[in-house]
């Protein structure tokens, strides 16, 4: 199927009963909003600043409400259906690997509610940035893995590939808007998206650092490394895969509200016990910790890497950096 850009407004009016969230600028930022008219999206910039997990995993969460001297909780209103427009392919893998953890053991209804009222619509990125490596991480600026249906831009028009039966509800719901896609649409698509795969250029074998980690426990390399780290948690906060998160009760009057709110495992208190120990007291401890769970703990878990090689961590540092220098020094074994 195929779309005309000039009738995008159009289809996105089609979708009913759901809040449609796409790339917007928020001041300088941007991130995956709700759409008020379709002129606002940006749908040509590489990928967000925020990853659009923020939807499903909001950066702050009322969890619930009380009174002082109130008997009843009030609980969080289930979340509504929602549409994720435009998001981009190593984004949607992201957030199946999220998935396991909000899922293991005992399942987190907020998050859960969520992503299953969502609809995943990706843009194939065509014109991936210079730190993106996705298909390092098994990923790739067109994979489908996670989507619902995939949007390739053939410049005055995109063409539709439906994924799943979510997908398949909102083209029927877009109707007449939508046209049969030629054979010459089809091969254009195809072309465009061959080049977009030769253009990611940063490559990295994460094969072997799984292996390799734990040897270099004291590899003098994590205090070199973070001597330049200044402790702002932006890797983390700006990964899609990301998900720690901290319990907070907040009172104003007889208010109260429990809310979650994104953390880090770059934040010196993330760790620090009741008692003042902390068993990651430098930048040394929480640097390695963010590699080996990404690359070793997780992967022990959950049989996948905690990456999808997006780039943000390396795009956004102000400290430069680099997680594939690191990977690379992993892999010859010379930490």
């Amino acid at each position: 199927m195929k779309l005309n850009k000039d009738k995008l407004a159009d289809f996105l009016a089609a979708i009913p009963g759901k809040t449609i969230f796409g790339p917007q600028l928020c001041g300088e930022t941007l991130k995956f909003t709700a759409i008020t008219k379709a002129g606002d999206l940006c749908l040509t910039a590489n990928n967000t600043n925020v990853p659009p997990k923020s939807v499903v995993f909001p950066q702050t969460e009322t969890m619930l409400r009380f009174e002082q001297w109130a008997t009843d909780i009030k609980t969080a209103e289930p979340a509504g259906e929602i549409v994720l427009f435009g998001i981009k392919p190593c984004d949607a893998r992201a957030m199946l690997i999220v998935d396991n953890v909000f899922s293991w053991g005992v399942e987190d209804p907020y998050y859960l509610t969520r992503r299953t009222n969502s609809t995943l619509v990706g843009l194939a990125c065509l014109d991936p940035c210079v730190n993106c490596f996705c298909t390092s991480m098994g990923g790739g600026p067109t994979s489908t893995d996670g989507l619902d249906l995939l949007l390739t831009d053939l410049g005055n028009s995109y063409l539709l590939e439906v994924l799943t039966g979510k997908g398949e509800v909102l083209c029927q719901a877009a109707g007449k808007l939508l046209c049969e896609a030629s054979g010459a649409d089809k091969d254009a698509a195809k072309l465009l998206q061959e080049k977009a795969a030769v253009q990611i250029r940063r490559q990295i074998d994460p094969s072997g650092v799984q292996a390799r980690l734990p040897a270099l426990w004291e590899s003098p390399v994590w205090e070199k490394i973070s001597a330049s780290c200044l402790g702002c948690g932006i890797c983390t906060y700006l990964c899609p895969t990301c998900h720690c998160f901290d319990m907070q009760d907040e009172t104003e009057g007889v208010e109260s509200r429990r809310c979650r709110t994104w953390d880090s495992c770059m934040f010196s208190e993330y760790t620090l016990h009741a008692s003042g120990h902390n068993p990651r007291p430098t930048r040394r401890e929480r640097t390695r910790n963010r590699i080996n769970h990404k690359f070793s703990y997780f992967v022990d878990k959950f049989k996948v890497i905690a990456c999808v090689g997006c780039g943000r961590c390396i795009n956004h540092c102000p400290v430069n950096i680099d997680i594939l220098d690191i990977l690379s020094k992993v892999g010859e074994d010379v930490l």
